[in-house]
């Protein structure tokens, strides 16, 4: 339970980003991998015949982009450990998460692009109100970049993975 409520409570900074990460410092990836395996569970409920392999791509994704990302900024001179980046990006797919639970739910596409901005977005903010102390001033774009383009090829992921005529690689029979 204990864990079960600092989760929680991260996931409440995520969801009202207000730039103060004093319960982030201590990090954990209970959260993260929690909401990792709700993202690839998803995203792999409409691809009946290739759930495994969609559930592996969204798992990888998720934790080498948030590698990537964090060893950008360490590079950079980020002043944050190379694991509390992780759980900071990985706690930030909250929104992305909450994205595709809706989406599932209101599957017109419409719906799924308005989630998915909304969700990029959400997330990109949330992320950067926590990652802007950990890089130096004159480097911020170079730090926002891959985090933009992280979050942004997720939420990719999320709106043509819910979409109904997903065509295939297979030839079509004729009769």
């Amino acid at each position: 339970m204990r864990d079960l409520n600092l989760i929680q409570n991260k996931l409440k900074q995520v969801f009202i980003p207000s730039g103060e990460s004093a319960s982030l410092n201590d990090w954990d990836l209970w959260g993260p991998l929690l909401l990792c395996l709700v993202l690839a569970i998803t995203l792999s409920l409409k691809s009946s015949s290739q759930a495994e392999t969609v559930f592996t791509a969204v798992f990888v994704i998720v934790w080498c982009g948030a590698a990537i990302v964090t060893v950008n900024s360490k590079l950079l001179g980020g002043k944050l450990s190379f694991l509390q980046s992780v759980c900071i990006l990985g706690y930030c797919l909250f929104p992305l998460v909450a994205a595709s639970l809706l989406s599932v739910i209101f599957s017109f596409f419409w719906a799924r692009i308005t989630f998915s901005l909304l969700g990029f977005g959400w997330a990109v903010y949330a992320s950067i109100g926590f990652l802007s102390d950990s890089s130096l001033p004159n480097r911020k774009a170079l730090a926002v970049y891959p985090i933009f383009l992280f979050y942004f090829f997720i939420s990719w992921v999320i709106l043509i993975s819910h979409s109904n005529n997903t065509p295939s690689i297979a030839p079509k029979p004729t009769s």
